[in-house]
């Protein structure tokens, strides 16, 4: 049956109602899956009396055999009672069976078959974590393969000829994760050329062949379930699909229907029986939820005289956590199998990584004096003990009770999945323990596999590497460019005009115009001058290049290819207040650019739209900047190159005109007459200015605000901005939806406060400044939200930080138009100026949409407005009555613009003495503005840790070097010596060294000293 709602009520005239709880679905009644309603909210409201319905439409329709409700909550003055109606279709499908050695080939009605576009689609329930579900090939080397690999489904193919092409790049891609959990998959290919998307479970992947061809040329037949050796019945190339596999089709042929009808197409290899069966042994599994109180405690019958056998299959994504204890019969020593770091441990055995969330299987053997471990069939491991094991006694499974007569977690409980629990070759009777009639338990959640993979989709952005726990998930940030807890945040600034601030000279930098934004970072040149900043962009052909035998019909094409993509220039065109590009003609005897008005020669801009005029004329007209100057050596021409002269003569100029910028392509068609040639050259991109570093509104009295569209920010949402203010409150933004929020706002006199909720209530972060910000001075503010955490930073004070749940909703669903300066309800508005605000890197206009606002202006007055008083090197800039001043305190420079004076040396000594009883402690911290820092502090056991965070995109680095405790109460010396990249430690009288890997920048250090 197909479900699409579902209805609960009460029991008829009673006090007895469930108030809350939980769906789970499947085909067999012993592997479920839990449905969740929305979100990662798997829990569903129910009824507040017994006679009311309440009703769920599904986001997603269920087809299943098999519905179970769970009770989570109920009448506070009653039992539990529940009526339940389901909604729904009939659900046809055509099935087929696979056992592992079978499989289904379609023959085509040629040799080979050649497409362009291809279309598969199927659901699939596997029993395993590898195998073949669908494969094709072709003699010149063409392939296309979708297999299971490890509980993750992998698409291979390849579309060009091996032989022609034998360097070519075959693609892959992966998706889905813990696809061999015995419930359906839902699977879509669609390929039409080289683009090919692969969907999993609603769930997308796109990706594009490197290759030269774009047809996929497949010889004889596709196999399905497998790959079948030629001339060798029953053997396979690769491990076969273990699972049933329905609604299977291929460019619209419904291949297991044509199987069941026995169609001469399809020719079946092994046992495919179209009914889909169920493994046997049936495998039932139990979550162990709690990592501090989760375990199932089963009872130990008397031995016997062949020892001890345990053998299970568990899954995990955690690193530490115990599987399994027994006591032994001498004292209180305890046999433990255990997760540590990743590996299996028992006592001191150590093995293979098992947090990967597969299922691995385990057997434990104890006889003789001797335990032996095998996992996942791999060779066995032995050691010797000291005593038998205690016969008649419990064993524990996942963790261990409070009271426990001796077993005890090592570290943490188990988190994840058992099944197939064996003890001396007896299966336990899983359902018997539930009903409390066998053994004990705490925190297992019986009949369902709870665990989830945190990676898909991916909340990780910019390539960050995602991995996960049981509980939430991490990214692996490394090498992308970005940095924070979702890889959201860019670490690079964002034009060289911030570069300059920052006290840079001249020099190759990385910007990232778009911030936080889609775009990569890329490098440019920044010529930093007295007067102006220029953002220079090389292309491939810089250089004076000469043209010779060109014609209308087969003219000279040169594409310029920048060191950026033009998505890059064109955000750096954008941000940019102007840009320009020079373009230098040399013509010598009779080589036109325009006859009869037809122009010989033209370029194509960043759209790829013919352009005929030329550097410093303007678009539109065929001339060039001799005509607009009136100074062309022939004014009948509008250029000197069409001039009929047999001397060089040259038009140089500037390209100008932004949205035409950059040129992408010249093309040049009147060089074939003898004795004609002509030379080009095609200057580097230049651009100066930042149009949104002062970008700026002033709000005044009146309740005005300016309207945004609203503020996309599902899964991540960072904040920017500058604002200066002399009221004592006031809403700097503010975006609505339904129920869901985000707002911005100065709350007192010396507090901002970021307030948004995602369904899961309001979550609330203030900062308080020691000194007023309403002083008409220039603050910073900036606030992010993601899945993670959300963070609030005012000026340089402390960064304040609050961890996300990781259940319950996670995106943020707004409506309204965004409010910059007020609010909905025009409460509180905001009176004074703002500027530079930036949203998940996209920059507002605050001017131009200022224009179109009463109450509103654009720019803001004073001093400290404009790009051309801003104090360097990171001085700020603070108004007085009659000009400004630079406030030089966070500047490693002085004098009246923080220009004079050097950065700091790359040589720090810390010195240090301390007396203390006290863990932990911290003794210095040493920070950047960019949040790197370098710190020394006393652990918990009193032991000298040094923490360095100097690569914004990596975690914090702990060196200790002193494992011994130095909260003694004696006075300790504490010297840290830094020599470029190498650091120096020093404690009492002995030397330890470090040596940095990573780069440690050459930025002033704040000290703050504990």
């Amino acid at each position: 049956m197909e479900v699409t709602a579902i209805a609960t009520q009460g029991r008829s005239g009673s006090s007895d109602w469930v108030t809350s709880f939980m769906l789970l679905f499947g085909d067999s009644g012993l592997a479920w899956k839990q449905y969740g309603q929305s979100e990662d909210t798997g829990t569903y409201t129910g009824n507040t009396n017994s006679e009311g319905v309440v009703q769920h439409k599904l986001v997603h329709s269920i087809a299943a055999r098999f519905l179970r409700f769970v009770p989570l909550d109920w009448s506070t003055t009653g039992w539990i009672g529940l009526r339940v109606e389901v909604y729904g279709c009939v659900y046809k499908s055509d099935v087929a069976d696979f056992n592992g050695r079978s499989a289904l080939l379609y023959r085509f009605n040629q040799k080979s078959q050649r497409t362009v576009k291809d279309v598969i689609s199927l659901r699939f329930k596997s029993y395993g974590a590898d195998g073949v579900l669908v494969h094709g090939e072709g003699h010149r080397g063409d392939y296309l393969t979708l297999e299971l690999h490890h509980g993750t489904l992998a698409l291979h193919l390849n579309l060009d000829d091996a032989k022609l092409y034998p360097s070519s790049a075959n693609v892959s891609v992966f998706l889905g994760c813990l696809l061999d959990d015995q419930l359906w998959h839902y699977v879509l290919v669609k390929r039409s050329n080289k683009q090919v998307n692969l969907t999993v479970d609603g769930h997308t992947r796109h990706l594009s062949t490197t290759g030269v061809e774009d047809s996929l040329e497949v010889d004889y037949e596709l196999s399905f379930g497998g790959i079948p050796i030629p001339g060798k019945p029953g053997s396979f190339l690769r491990k076969n699909f273990h699972g049933c596999i329905e609604n299977l089709y291929y460019n619209g042929v419904n291949i297991i229907n044509l199987a069941k009808r026995r169609k001469l197409q399809i020719h079946s290899v092994g046992n495919v029986t179209f009914s889909c069966s169920e493994p046997q042994p049936q495998m039932v599994s139990t979550t162990f939820l709690s990592s501090s109180s989760s375990y199932l405690s089963l009872p130990l019958e008397p031995l016997g005289v062949w020892g001890l056998d345990v053998h299970f299959h568990f899954r995990t994504w955690n690193q530490e956590g115990l599987l399994f204890s027994t006591g032994l019969a001498q004292g209180s020593q305890h046999l433990v199998l255990q997760i540590s770091r990743g590996q299996l441990h028992l006592m001191v055995h150590g093995a293979a990584d098992v947090t990967d969330g597969l299922w691995h299987s385990v057997s434990l053997s104890y006889r003789d004096l001797m335990v032996s471990l095998v996992l996942d069939n791999e060779p066995t491991s032995t050691m010797d003990v000291q005593s038998h094991a205690d016969s008649g006694n419990s064993v524990f499974f996942g963790g261990c009770p409070q009271y426990s007569g001796g077993c005890k977690n090592p570290t943490v409980a188990f988190q994840g999945c058992m099944r197939q629990i064996l003890l001396n070759n007896q299966l336990m009777d899983l359902p018997r323990v539930q009903q409390g009639l066998l053994g004990n338990y705490s925190k297992l959640q019986f009949d369902i596999c709870g665990i989830r993979n945190r990676c898909l989709p991916n909340f990780c952005e910019h390539d960050g590497r995602c991995t996960q726990s049981w509980d939430t998930f991490y990214c692996d940030c490394s090498g992308t460019g970005y940095t924070g807890e979702t890889c959201h945040n860019s670490i690079y600034e964002a034009s060289c005009e911030a570069h300059r601030q920052m006290g840079s000279t001249s020099g190759y930098f990385y910007i990232d115009p778009d911030g936080s934004g889609p775009l990569k970072a890329t490098l440019v040149y920044c010529n930093m001058t007295e007067d102006k900043v220029w953002t220079v962009v090389d292309h491939n052909n810089s250089g004076f290049v000469n043209v010779t035998g060109a014609t209308t019909k087969k003219p000279y094409v040169m594409r310029f290819n920048y060191t950026a993509s033009l998505e890059q220039l064109r955000t750096l065109i954008g941000r940019s207040e102007h840009c320009q590009q020079e373009v230098s003609l040399h013509d010598g005897n009779k080589c036109a650019l325009v006859v009869d008005g037809r122009p010989l020669s033209w370029w194509l801009d960043r759209s790829g739209e013919k352009q005929t005029y030329w550097g410093g004329s303007v678009p539109g007209v065929q001339q060039c900047s001799c005509s607009l100057e009136e100074n062309c050596i022939d004014m009948n021409y509008f250029c000197n190159c069409d001039a009929d002269t047999h001397l060089w003569v040259n038009d140089t100029g500037l390209l100008s005109y932004k949205d035409h910028l950059p040129l992408t392509e010249i093309v040049i068609g009147d060089t074939n007459r003898t004795g004609s040639a002509a030379v080009y050259r095609v200057g580097s991109l230049h651009c100066n200015g930042d149009r949104f570093l002062w970008n700026s509104a002033s709000f005044y009295p009146g309740s005005s605000s300016l309207h945004f569209p609203k503020f996309q920010a599902e899964l991540s949402a960072d904040i920017s901005l500058y604002f200066k203010t002399t009221a004592s409150s006031g809403v700097l933004l503010e975006n609505l939806g339904t129920a869901d929020f985000i707002t911005l706002k100065l709350t007192t006199p010396s507090a901002i406060t970021f307030i948004f909720d995602v369904g899961n209530g309001p979550v609330d972060l203030t900062v308080t400044s020691p000194v007023p910000l309403n002083d008409k001075q220039w603050h910073y503010v900036r606030a992010e939200r993601n899945l993670k955490e959300a963070s609030l930073q005012v000026d340089q004070l402390p960064l304040h930080t609050l961890e996300a749940p990781s259940e319950g909703h996670y995106r943020l669903q707004l409506k309204s138009l965004l409010f910059i300066g007020g609010s909905t309800f025009k409460e509180s508005s905001f009176l004074g100026c703002i500027r530079a605000l930036t949203l998940n890197g996209v920059n507002l206009d605050l001017e131009e949409q200022a224009k179109l606002t009463p109450g509103v202006t654009p720019g803001c007055p004073g001093h400290c407005s404009g790009s051309a008083s801003v104090c360097h090197n990171r001085g700020r800039c603070m108004e007085k009555n009659s000009g400004y001043v630079c406030d030089c305190t966070h500047s490693a420079y002085n004098g009246p613009q923080c220009k004079k004076g050097d950065q700091s040396s790359s040589r720090q000594p810390i010195h240090s003495h301390f007396l203390t009883t006290r863990t932990p402690a911290m003794l210095l911290c040493v920070s950047t503005y960019h949040q790197q820092y370098l710190a020394i502090i006393l652990a918990n056991n009193g032991s000298l840790q040094i923490w360095f965070h100097l690569n914004r995109e990596e975690r914090a680095e702990i060196f200790t070097p002193k494992a011994s405790s130095l909260a003694d109460g004696q006075l300790h010396r504490v010297q840290v010596h830094r020599e470029g990249k190498d650091l120096y430690v020093q404690v009492i009288k002995t030397v330890y060294f470090l040596f940095f890997t990573q780069y440690f920048v050459e930025t002033p250090l704040a000290a703050i000293t504990a």
